[in-house]
């Protein structure tokens, strides 16, 4: 494992994740998906980088009708990504280096080919008929509320076996387990259990904020119009706070069924997305429930604004004082963060900025492959479309696939190394101008730069553990200082494309961009950023 957490923090406070998608990392067999045997084969790139642990994406028995997150076998590993024999060996492998492994847990709902959904739909009367939540129709055959599906449309579908609606969240092939069948509590924290003993380090729950429904099945209330913004009126589930399909307050007894799981395990993790409902968050994590999670603050910012960061820390997150947060910029369901802050093809001054700000704020950084190399989002074409919300919207919305394209390893190889095959998704030229060996050759590459950020930060007490607190700066420049017994940071960021000039003085420790201190004046150049002790 990597070295002992200072005295007082766990191992996975401060510490760096770095988020893998499988099928898209590094294929060994030409079929043109990333494999186990390819994560295994790219860990000496891994450790180098200065990661602390993997999270991988789901590598469960999946007939991938929302890639992985549709699982059919919660104890299996998918043939397309290798076998069981072959997951030890990589988390053996990852031991050996001391990485740790945080595996995705998909338990708000199933696969619809999952065998638990295949005995449900039978009947009314049979030992899973109540795993999942079924309703009747309304009198005129309509569905039994107004829940929303995350994917669009009515978040119930009609089996005709059953004769009655049966809930998902997502796609209609994810139907909803039900959480208040205490047999289905017991059969998933088994799940957990499983792999824990496989010797797994932890778990990213995926929509944890969504296991437990309203049983009385009360419609979700309208979102206020004052509060309604465009990615609301973009889509029409984001029209209705969800707070009794998802975010209900009965969903705190999920997260602490989980913590007890965790518990009964040494030096082990649990954290969860939360996509709705933010101020909740507290509800779900901390004392006795999952150990902390992450919000979709950042996720959906399209604003660079520094009041966006302070925001986080001053409002989002002043509910739970104590709790350790979790600090992403860019995951497998968003637009990449330079094209989200920057637009176009891809900017390699803004990408070191959004690095160098991830890696000073305070929490548990999540940083998911290709970040590192600062590449774009890819801008695909119709047919290359994937994902079912990109084939729900385009040319509208192009969906996720534009940030779960492989990572590009050699420029001038075949499909730029990812594999000797076709790719399930094409390799822009924009990511392979910034290939992985493009960047091991150049010493000012983003990749370089993140390296050396990752061991600073590492090696600053101050950036790893300690508190942090907002400065006042002036217009465009994003500041903020670190402390940890007694020993300060003081970080500036200027997130304009012009230079600004803000009161400092100091010792510079990093930067990034142009940047100058000068009897008391620090001078930043567009994008750059720096540390100092004061």
């Amino acid at each position: 494992m990597t070295g002992p957490a200072e005295k007082g923090f766990a191992w996975w406070q401060g510490a760096i994740v770095y988020q893998i998608y499988p099928r898209s990392f590094f294929d060994t067999n030409g079929d043109g998906i990333g494999d186990l045997e390819g994560i295994a084969a790219k860990l000496s790139y891994i450790e180098a980088l200065g990661a602390d642990a993997v999270w991988l994406s789901p590598v469960y028995p999946s007939p991938d009708r929302d890639f992985g997150y549709d699982v059919a076998d919660y104890c299996g590993v998918d043939a397309k990504f290798g076998t069981l024999e072959r997951f030890d060996a990589l988390l053996a492998g990852l031991h050996s280096r001391g990485l740790r492994l945080i595996l995705d847990q998909v338990f708000a709902h199933t696969s619809d080919q999952h065998p638990w959904f295949q005995e449900s739909l039978l009947s009314r009367d049979n030992e899973k008929a109540d795993w999942y939540v079924w309703a009747e129709a309304m009198e005129d055959g309509t569905p039994p509320n107004n829940w929303l599906s995350a994917f669009g449309g009515a978040a119930w579908s009609w089996h005709p076996l059953r004769q009655q609606y049966y809930f998902h969240k997502f796609l209609r092939q994810q139907p909803k387990l039900n959480f208040h069948n205490s047999d289905v509590v017991r059969a998933v924290m088994d799940v957990l259990r499983f792999w824990l003993a496989r010797g797994v380090d932890g778990f990213r729950l995926d929509v944890a904020n969504s296991f437990v429904h309203d049983a009385a099945l009360k419609d979700n209330p309208p979102l206020p119009m004052e509060e309604r913004g465009f990615l609301d009126w973009a889509h029409a589930p984001r029209l209705q706070r969800h707070i009794h399909d998802a975010n209900t307050e009965e969903n705190e007894r999920a997260m602490r069924e989980v913590r007890s799981v965790m518990d009964e395990f040494d030096a082990r993790w649990a954290f969860g997305e939360f996509s709705e409902e933010p101020a909740r968050l507290p509800l779900y994590a901390g004392e006795g429930k999952l150990h902390t999670g992450y919000t979709f603050h950042f996720l959906e910012a399209w604003s660079f604004e520094p009041a966006i960061f302070r925001a986080y820390y001053e409002e989002a997150l002043a509910h739970a004082p104590d709790l350790w947060p979790c600090i992403t910029f860019s995951n497998h369901d968003v637009i990449r963060t330079v094209t989200r802050w920057g637009g176009g093809e891809g900017d390699d001054g803004l990408a070191k900025l959004c690095l160098m700000i991830l890696m000073t704020l305070r929490g548990t950084v999540l940083m998911y492959q290709g970040e590192e190399l600062g590449l774009p989002e890819a801008d695909l074409e119709r047919g290359d479309i994937k994902d079912p919300v990109g084939d729900l919207y385009f040319p509208f919305a192009k969906g996720r696939d534009g940030c779960r394209t492989p990572m590009p390893w050699v420029s001038a190889a075949h499909e730029a190394g990812f594999t000797d095959g076709t790719p399930w998704l094409p390799i822009p030229e924009s990511h392979r101008v910034r290939a992985v060996d493009v960047q091991e050759a150049d010493a000012h590459s983003v990749l370089h730069f993140t390296r050396a950020l990752i061991r600073f930060r590492k090696a600053d007490k101050a950036l790893t553990y300690g508190a942090i607190r907002f400065l006042d700066a002036g217009d465009g420049v994003l500041a903020f200082e670190r402390e940890f017994e007694g020993d300060v940071r003081q970080c500036f960021f200027n997130l304009t494309r012009e230079g600004v000039s803000v009161p400092a003085a100091g010792a510079v420790l990093f930067e990034t961009g142009e940047a100058a201190l000068h009897e008391g004046s620090l001078q930043l150049g567009a994008h750059a950023g720096v540390v100092l002790r004061p």
